[in-house]
């Protein structure tokens, strides 16, 4: 398992600490920071300045000199709006990472994905598989 992408909910859970999930997202942003390939979508940049308000540029700074963006064009878009999932936005999430050739999306959100091309895995099953504590 060497190059994913992290979905915009794991990234939240580190920026807003959420109890309950904030150890084991934060777990999975340590392991790119040590030398992981991990990558994000894009749009989670805009998804996560949307919600983070003011506290959005010092987070996504750290985030940024730690992970990549996919590259996406317009092929990605017109491919994410064929995919067979129901959340648009989850879509966009796969293309993202078709493109950046992730070989799995690490999400919360597993239900949304059961249709994507790209397996998606939670935080805790990411840790498990590499072993990292």
């Amino acid at each position: 398992m060497s190059r994913f992408l992290v979905d915009t909910d794991v990234l939240l859970d580190v920026a807003l600490q959420r109890k309950g999930f904030y150890s084991e997202s934060a777990k999975v942003l340590r392991w790119a920071e040590n030398g992981g390939e991990a990558a994000i979508a894009w749009h989670s940049i805009s998804n996560c300045a949307y919600l983070l308000k003011d506290d959005g540029r010092k987070f996504l700074k750290l985030l940024l000199s730690i992970v990549e963006v996919a590259a996406v064009s317009s092929k990605e878009a017109r491919q994410a709006l064929e995919l067979p999932m129901t959340d648009l936005e989850d879509a966009l999430q796969a293309a993202a990472a078709l493109s950046w050739g992730a070989e799995y999306i690490v999400t919360r959100n597993l239900a949304n994905y059961r249709r994507s091309p790209i397996r998606a895995v939670n935080p805790a099953k990411f840790l498990k598989q590499l072993k990292f504590k």
